[in-house]
């Protein structure tokens, strides 16, 4: 071959290539940034739009369902969602994930600015944003002291410490949790008001003039100009107290008079709480693409410097880290890499018995993986658990080329060759095949790379990963290996009988394995003299495999102990900011007793969305080794004693999720009445809850919120000259406050001024109606309308939102699993679907995780049948055959018998990474049959040797490199093929497939592939003598 041939002569010129590879390799490894997993862009727009006061039915029909009806015509969309909630309508455009995320932002721009003027007046400007799928806080850190209070605290952190850490490189931004503003607040007395004819918009207009910082021109003096301005704000907040807002009786009216003004804080809404005590909670969130390692690690070195800055009593500390389970995963990865790699180098030792052939063989390994950070770096790729796990699993690929060609070496060199002629001529013999090997295990992994969806972004890295690596590895087994095998000469391969110690016993292991080697001889005469009973035994196990793979059960990703969960949870519709906190006082002393968990960080009301009602518990627990309860056992415990509180309904959440927070089994039922599909989502939840490991059940529209409605009368409203804007005003500012101007404090920061009515009369409803309502006159004087006497009170409910999906409403049941695969679930889910009865016009489907398994199989399925027809397409260009082909590709049917057993055996599901072990078996269970079907033909064509013998031969001197490889494989994936570590549980099916895989389909292929060639090449010899004879007949 030229690659070895020009090595053999030109060493140093192979030792460059090799040197310049792996300094290339070094250096890309330390550009490569470090994240959990590769870098996915999911084309997720969002529009968000304002409209104060409407209910959710009115955002619904006047602005959710033309938004929708118009964004779905944009070509590439995949789902449209809203949620119409009061004064707020949500809709979620989701894009087919080819999509580029700037463009689909562009183009849902330009379909809302064509339908701006159909929207009602009165909405603020849609918000339109890209939303990051993924956008989760990389760390949350916690502000205590028992020193301050609340007001002092959170001035402490608002002022300095959050800006010290949204200055640091990285950081996209800070999230503020708990604590309590400062605030003006103007409380003011109805009475006062009526007594002095006052409205609530004089009052406001008052403050608004006084408080007033204008300017007012220039004055010019000789050569110089000053700008004049007039200051009426407040030096202190008492002088507020002092501020005239209205003129009475030829005197002015001080706030004072009308009002109760302090100097406090904001109404409490947010809330943070460390291991049960008070705190302020600072969620730091990563820019876009940016490194979550290096961020958090730089968040760490500020927070020691800001920590000695800070007064005493007052601690800083970092509650939640979300790069420990990155860390421990890729830590974990590389050293089941190492671990890997060792045992794969002990494997070709026990065979060669040489360190020299053992050291030849084994520096493909390093250079291969190290190379392999080329194309990463190239690629703008990660330093990720796909990556990482990607070499893991390569490493038995990555040495099988050098241990073939090198066995071969070694072969000729015992037969007596010299080292030069042995390199050249074992190198040359069995290169086609090793070729043939490496392209089919490429064409494997080229297209894992390109699936669609979900699945296929995540594993783009991994396929090119190893496809990268496994032609490096050819590369060096053509150039390095053939080179040092030249050059490097081994006297221990002629001292059979002659060693001591170790290499002695391995010395009576490889005669073992050549006495087995003549017995295996005998074993394929066997198979030959008896094919229908062997093709038999085969189709039998085969069927016998698909039997046992029928029975797995199927999930999207198997389950890791990642050492942290979270507990989200509801309160009642209605509930306040007092009631959410004293559930989450007893969550807390419910828990507070496990000794497996480290510590607790619980907050109300986080989140851009979060309420009074929202809370969430995270929980982080101890190291492994520190607990004797596994992650999936503490969530058990936890759910059982929270579901003793009652008031709350609770979700158990994983911490990290790709695409965020959410429930694996979600069931939404879409029609048009929202009372029927009420009613259809109870039902469907109590058929649910009968499932044993259907956990957490909730259902969308399952509360409604109660409200007070104060229905206008027209008639009366016109002829008192008031408009529903007049009471809609003047109510949301006394009821629920209203920020209408700012004071400067001391440090020229803005501090909210806020009118309201006092504390005691906003929590008395029936109080409202004795409300005025004031406008101007015709003398222009102010005139107050009583609200009693122009609107009517009740009491009503209302849906907290109204949630659509497709341009169709619908209604979402959702749960947690425990001990349930989510295949599993979906069954029971259609047969409680088919017992409830839909009515016409409505209709179930699956979202979330069931969607993504569904969709994912579909694309793995389809990379499955591309990397056969590529395997099928190199061997017929390799044999020159259409039919010779199909004797190798028998092996990939009966690495199913295997990999079902294994997986029926370790307890795992047929999931996404399971699938991936089958679709890399396509290119690995062929090149055991390539070795031997190869050399077959070379011993025909070259010696003249009749088939038999020449199948026999082959499968006699190829066993040993067949076993060397296979078990070099398995040994390489041994350290993934236990699962031990962070992360373990989710990558070990993936090892395990494929361990599974190569034992049955090696057992087999080396009985099964000699009879089929012998029965392909019989058909081609039909075919050919049929296709002659015809010929000759014309």
């Amino acid at each position: 071959m030229i690659l070895s041939d020009l090595s053999i002569k030109r060493p140093i010129f192979a030792t460059v290539m090799m040197l310049a590879l792996v300094t290339l390799g070094i250096f890309s490894y330390k550009r490569l940034a470090v994240e959990m997993f590769p870098n996915v862009e999911f084309p997720l727009i969002s529009v968000v739009t304002t409209f104060p006061g409407a209910s959710p039915e009115t955002v619904e029909r006047e602005i959710s369902k033309r938004i929708e009806e118009s964004v779905n015509q944009i070509a590439g969309v995949k789902h449209v969602f809203s949620t119409s909630r009061e004064g707020v309508s949500t809709v979620m455009v989701q894009f087919q994930l080819e999509q580029k995320v700037n463009d689909c932002a562009q183009e849902v721009r330009a379909k809302i600015g064509s339908i701006r003027g159909n929207l009602p007046q009165g909405i603020e400007e849609p918000i339109i944003q890209k939303l990051d799928f993924n956008a989760a806080p990389v760390a949350a850190l916690a502000v205590q002291s028992d020193t301050l209070s609340a007001r002092e605290l959170t001035t402490l952190v608002d002022k300095k410490i959050k800006k010290r850490f949204e200055s640091v490189a990285g950081v996209g931004k800070v999230e503020m949790v708990g604590g309590q503003k400062r605030e003006i607040t103007v409380d003011l007395d109805p009475v006062k008001l009526d007594s002095l004819g006052l409205g609530v918009n004089d009052v406001v207009s008052g403050i608004r003039s006084e408080n007033t910082n204008t300017p007012l021109g220039r004055l010019t003096r000789g050569t110089a100009e000053y700008p004049m301005r007039i200051d009426g704000k407040p030096d202190n907040a008492g002088d507020y107290r002092l501020m005239p807002v209205a003129q009475r009786g030829g005197r002015p009216i001080t706030l004072g008079e009308i009002a109760q003004v302090n100097d406090g804080v904001e109404e409490k809404r947010k809330l943070a709480l460390v291991n049960g005590r008070p705190a302020i909670g600072l969620d730091i969130y990563k820019q876009s693409g940016g490194n979550e390692v290096e961020l958090v690690d730089t968040v760490k070195n500020v927070m020691q410097k800001v920590q000695k800055e800070l007064p005493p009593g007052v601690s800083l500390s970092m509650v939640r880290d979300g790069t420990i389970m990155t860390r421990d995963s890729l830590a974990d990865v590389e050293e089941t890499l190492l671990i890997g790699g060792i045992l794969t180098i002990l494997i070709v030792f026990c065979f060669i018995n040489s360190w020299r052939s053992t050291v030849i063989t084994g520096v493909t390994l390093p250079i291969s993986v190290i190379s392999a950070f080329i194309i990463m770096n190239a690629m703008g790729m990660t330093l990720n658990v796909m990556t990482l796990m990607a070499l893991s699993l390569a490493i038995g690929m990555l040495i099988d080329d050098a241990i073939v060609v090198r066995e071969n070496i070694v072969r000729h060199l015992e037969m007596g060759k010299d080292h030069m002629e042995a390199s050249r001529f074992g190198t040359a013999e069995i290169g086609l095949a090793v070729f043939a090997t490496s392209m089919s295990i490429i064409a494997v992994f080229i297209p894992v790379a390109f699936m669609k969806g979900i699945v296929g972004r995540f594993f783009y890295q991994f396929g090119i990963s190893v496809a990268f690596a496994v032609l490096v590895s050819l590369f060096v087994s053509f150039t390095l290996d053939p080179m040092l095998s030249s050059r490097w000469s081994d006297p221990s391969i002629h001292l059979h009988g002659k060693r001591k110690g170790l290499a002695r016993w391995l010395e009576l292991f490889n005669d073992w394995f050549d006495l087995t080697s003549d017995k295996y001889r005998g074993a394929i005469g066997w198979a030959l003299d008896h094919r229908k009973t062997v093709m038999l035994a085969a189709m039998a196990a085969f069927v016998g495999g698909i039997v046992i793979f029928g029975t797995l059960e199927s999930s999207f990703m198997a389950p890791e102990d990642k050492g942290e969960f979270q507990v989200a949870f509801k309160t009642a519709p209605d509930a306040s900011m007092a009631e959410t906190e004293g559930r989450l006082q007893a969550i807390l002393a419910g828990i507070k007793d496990i000794p497996e968990i480290d510590h607790t960080y619980a907050t109300i009301g986080a989140g851009d969305s979060g309420t009074v009602r929202d809370g969430l518990v995270y929980l982080k627990l101890k190291e492994r080794k520190e607990r004797k309860r596994n992650q999936f056992e503490l969530q058990r415990v936890v759910r059982e004693r929270f579901q003793r509180i009652a008031g709350i309904t609770l979700s158990i959440e994983e911490v990290g999720q790709i695409g965020g927070a959410q429930k694996p089994l979600n069931v939404n039922l879409k029609g048009d009445d929202l009372q029927v599909l009420k009613q259809l989502g109870q039902r469907l939840k109590e058929e649910l809850y009968k499932v044993p490991g259907i956990v957490d059940l909730a259902v969308t529209l399952e509360h409604d919120i109660p409200e007070y409605r104060l229905r206008v009368d027209r008639e009366k409203a016109l002829s008192a000259g008031v408009t529903t804007n007049d009471i809609v005003g003047t109510l949301s500012r006394l009821v629920g406050g209203e920020a209408i101007s700012t004071y400067e404090d001391e440090d020229g920061d803005a501090v909210d001024v806020r009118v309201r009515l006092p504390e005691a009369l906003r929590r008395n409803p029936g109080q409202v109606a004795d409300l005025k309502v004031s406008l101007p006159d015709s003398g222009g004087a102010t005139k107050l309308v009583p609200l009693a006497s122009l609107v009517t009170t009740r009491v009503a409910t209302s849906p907290t939102e109204i949630n659509r999906r497709d341009l169709a409403r619908q209604v979402t049941v959702s749960a947690n699993l425990d001990k349930l695969p989510i295949g599993t679930a979906v069954k029971h889910v259609e047969a409680a679907a088919k017992r409830i009865n839909m009515p016409p016009g409505y209709s179930v489907n699956l979202s979330g995780e069931a969607e993504d398994m569904a969709e994912s199989f579909g694309y793995m399925g389809e990379s499955l049948l591309l990397a056969v027809i590529f395997v099928f397409l190199i061997l017929a260009a390799q044999f020159e055959s259409f039919f010779e082909p199909f004797a190798i590709m028998l092996s990939l049917p009966l690495s199913i018998v295997g990999m079902a057993g294994m997986l029926k055996i370790t307890g795992d599901t047929v999931n996404i990474m399971s699938l991936i072990g089958l679709i890399m078996l396509m290119g690995l269970v062929t090149k055991n049959a390539i070795l031997l079907v190869d050399y077959a033909k070379v011993l025909q064509k070259r010696d003249g040797m009749a088939r038999r013998d020449a199948v026999i031969m082959a499968g006699r001197t190829r066993l040993r490199p067949i076993v060397m490889t296979t078990l070099a494989m398995i040994f390489g994936m041994m350290p993934l093929f236990f699962g031990i570590g962070a992360g373990g549980e989710g990558r070990a099916p993936m090892a395990r497939a494929v361990v599974g895989g190569l034992l049955t389909s090696t057992l087999l292929t080396l009985l099964v592939v000699p009879v089929m060639y012998t029965y392909m090449d019989d058909l081609g010899g039909w075919l050919k003598r049929k296709w002659r004879g015809e010929h000759a007949n014309r």
